[in-house]
């Protein structure tokens, strides 16, 4: 298996476009994988060295490999990631299902498989059977060290099992797979942990972890453990947290899929007592949200209102009122282009009654839910009496076609210059 890295700048136009359309290249650098010289696809894995060799090892080699000994076995799963073995007589009609989910999941999960029944009898198996082995790193005596697949064996059956239990109780929180947990409420506990260079440290603060997350395990949230140090920004900038808070102690946050964020205050203690107390706070609805936000400014008088995430909810959301707000970036060229504009949009609605135009900094305060921000500037306009339900500008930057997406979308005739204008 082959890397095959393609980059602008051919020897000449039609060099480049001969490659563009070879590989269907949209952009660059463009990474493909070759398996045996045939184009196997586009590499859409991690851009770190580490993630890299890690992606080209579990794609190298076979689908699913063949375990012919106890030696095999225990080779292939102690490993750093889960593995997938199954267990078959050579004749089996669920084998050849299983080797297809292999082909087709391999690039996620790694799999083997033995055609030798006495391998598979340690765990119960009499003829066959699919067993999800965790890795020996992440073992506890908080949960089984392997789960039995024991639903007919299909494609689809076989992914919903990995989903539903890849991870376990309480895994490693890495950048790799950090969007795939995120997808639910997610406890985090962050410290020094890195199980190649200090696995009894690593260790000994998740078993700290299990023995009091599992028993809120059927609550609706999960769990992870995490390196601070991959985190570090994060927990800096999205939760206010940090190195200074505590360089030994770990730091616990909640992030739920609605974007709520929490963060515990208290000392980690080493008997889990503060965990607990922190989880008790949060299902009984006790815990205050953790916002990013800037100071509320102590005048606010000039006809763009500054809004922080701390006073949205007083100006933004103001139920009779209309708001136009800018999200911007103070860094952004775009936003520093619209500022006189939108400044003279203000000023010649500065009379308007029932209208205000707002302008918030994106990066130095959490975007409220609802409000879809992905690039600077974003221009949303919040209706009076239906604040839920705020429309985003899709218009040009120029005054005249902000003030008709105004006249378009209030309800309320304009006060323009002082005269009001006409619905």
């Amino acid at each position: 298996m082959h890397f095959l890295q393609e980059t602008e700048g051919g020897e000449d136009e039609g060099h480049e476009l001969e490659h563009r359309e070879g590989f269907g290249a949209s952009a660059y650098p463009l990474l493909k994988v070759f398996r045996n010289g045939v184009d196997a696809g586009s590499y859409d894995g991690p851009r770190t060295t580490e993630g890299m060799v890690h992606y080209m090892k579990k794609r190298a080699g076979p689908d699913s490999v063949l375990l012919r000994t106890e030696e095999d076995l225990q080779a292939f799963v102690n490993n750093y990631d889960p593995s997938i073995v199954g267990f078959f007589p050579p004749d089996s009609a669920g084998l050849p299902e299983f080797l297809k989910a292999a082909a087709l999941l391999r690039e996620q999960f790694r799999f083997a498989h033995s055609v030798d029944p006495d391998l598979g009898r340690p765990y119960s198996l009499q003829q066959h059977g699919v067993l999800l082995f965790r890795p020996p790193r992440l073992s506890s005596r908080f949960e089984e060290d392997s789960v039995l697949f024991k639903d007919q064996v299909t494609v689809a059956a076989l992914r919903r099992f990995i989903r539903d239990n890849l991870y376990g109780l309480c895994p490693h929180l890495t950048l790799e797979n950090k969007d795939r947990l995120r997808v639910r409420d997610l406890l985090t506990v962050y410290y020094n942990l890195d199980y190649r260079l200090n696995p009894t440290g690593s260790k000994y603060w998740r078993n700290r972890v299990m023995k009091v997350v599992s028993r809120y395990s059927s609550r609706g949230l999960s769990f992870a453990v995490a390196n601070k140090h991959d985190f570090l920004s994060e927990l800096e900038e999205d939760f206010g947290l940090g190195m200074s808070e505590s360089a030994e102690l770990p730091l616990v946050t909640i992030q739920t899929r609605l974007g709520h964020k929490f963060t515990m205050r208290e000392e980690f203690t080493r008997d889990g007592s503060s965990l607990e107390r922190f989880l008790d706070d949060y299902f009984s609805g006790l815990l205050k949200r953790f916002i990013k936000s800037q100071s509320v400014p102590e005048n606010n008088n000039s006809p763009v209102k500054v809004v922080v995430a701390e006073s949205f909810e007083d100006v933004v959301n103001q139920p009779d009122k209309d708001v136009l707000v800018q999200f911007f970036s103070p860094r952004c060229p775009h936003c520093k282009k619209l500022s006189p504009v939108y400044t003279e949009l203000a000023q010649q609605l500065y009379l308007d009654p029932n209208l205000i135009i707002a302008e918030m900094d994106a990066t130095a305060n959490d975007v409220p839910l609802g409000y879809d921000v992905q690039g600077f500037p974003t221009i949303y306009f919040a209706p009076a009496g239906k604040k839920d339900q705020p429309i985003r500008y899709e218009g040009t930057r120029e005054l005249k076609d902000l003030v008709r997406f105004l006249k378009r979308e209030s309800r309320r005739a304009l006060v323009l210059n002082g005269v009001r204008e006409e619905l």
